[in-house]
């Protein structure tokens, strides 16, 4: 069920008797010479959208603005600070609970987004207002990433070229896949990421020229919707059991009391 199609009188109607939200969030961010900037949010809702209309569960917006800094050297590259990321975050799932709703998945289609979306859900538990948990399709299924692409990529690579073939064809652009691929890293074991146990670099044209990773050449839409189903079957997955527990159980545990014997 989508927010914003609905009417309020519809959504008390939900609220009264449901209590579980989804909240797409991607990136407005390079991803290299082949694919469009909304690669990261389109991915986002469309996973988001299929799986809550599978599963009946309310879907909001998509927040299509995300932290994305070090992508900042490629022309459009939008992005927010941080904390204002968390806040915004915060705000939209504190939002939702005043509307009746305790437990919200967070559907994030971009890397750069995921430890402050585990902070806001941390935020939001250890306060009592809701169980938040953050869901990245990508790491919902990686045996069938793994046995689909033998070069992937975490950034502009295959798996991402294939979801987009798959759910927004027209925005490919297939005759720029052999230039993604030569322009950037093909194998990211090539880059020298590591040094000596430590992280070297902050921005990916740090280590891309083209700001992408992987082989693009592999990508197919075919690959793309088996990625799609296999990642769209985890989240309702995921959604069904989390509507099943029970809301004491999912929210931070007490404090240890003390053994019998222990010194107070």
């Amino acid at each position: 069920m989508y927010l914003a199609d609905r009417t309020w009188p519809e959504l008390g109607e939900y609220v009264a008797s449901e209590s579980l939200a989804v909240v797409p969030l991607g990136s407005t961010e390079q991803h290299g010479p082949h694919l469009p900037l909304a690669t990261d949010h389109l991915i986002a809702e469309h996973l988001a959208r299929e799986a809550t209309d599978r599963a009946d569960v309310l879907c909001t917006p998509t927040v299509n603005i995300g932290v994305s800094p070090h992508h900042r050297q490629f022309h459009g590259t939008m992005w927010v600070d941080a904390p204002a990321f968390r806040d915004y975050v915060e705000s939209l799932a504190r939002n939702l609970s005043y509307h009746g709703v305790d437990r919200i998945v967070f559907v994030n289609a971009h890397g750069g987004n995921t430890v402050h979306l585990r902070e806001v859900g941390r935020r939001l538990r250890d306060d009592g207002t809701a169980y938040a948990i953050e869901w990245m399709w990508n790491d919902s299924i990686p045996e069938l990433v793994d046995d689909l692409f033998e070069t992937n990529g975490p950034h502009g690579g295959p798996k991402e070229t294939a979801m987009i073939q798959h759910i927004a064809p027209d925005l490919v652009q297939d005759g720029k896949l052999d230039d993604a691929r030569d322009g950037g890293i093909a194998d990211l074991d090539e880059a020298d990421v590591i040094i000596n146990g430590a992280r070297t670099f902050y921005d990916s044209i740090d280590n891309t020229e083209n700001g992408v990773l992987g082989d693009q050449t592999d990508a197919t839409a075919e690959k793309g919707e088996r990625l799609f189903e296999a990642a769209a079957d985890q989240l309702v997955q995921l959604l069904d059991w989390l509507d099943e527990q029970p809301c004491d159980a999912l929210m931070a545990k007490p404090h240890v009391d003390p053994q019998p014997g222990s010194r107070q």
